[in-house]
């Protein structure tokens, strides 16, 4: 979910539109309007990881033995 908010943060200060700042993620706009409406679940973890590099954001995967 941090993952997504991240994206949508950088397409918010990005002054991008939704076409133009698809193109730059690799996507197609209809495709990050669905990610900008939260519908995260249609999303791998690998293609979040891949948009999120992307927009220039480096991600760290933490695994951590539950507690």
């Amino acid at each position: 979910f941090d993952l997504m908010m991240k994206i949508e943060d950088f397409y918010q200060r990005s002054g991008l539109t939704q076409a133009g700042a698809a193109k730059l993620l690799g996507l197609t706009q209809p495709r990050l309007n669905v990610l900008l409406k939260g519908k995260i679940q249609l999303f791998s973890l690998d293609a979040l990881v891949n948009i999120a590099s992307r927009a220039g954001l480096n991600v760290r995967l933490v695994v951590k033995k539950a507690a």
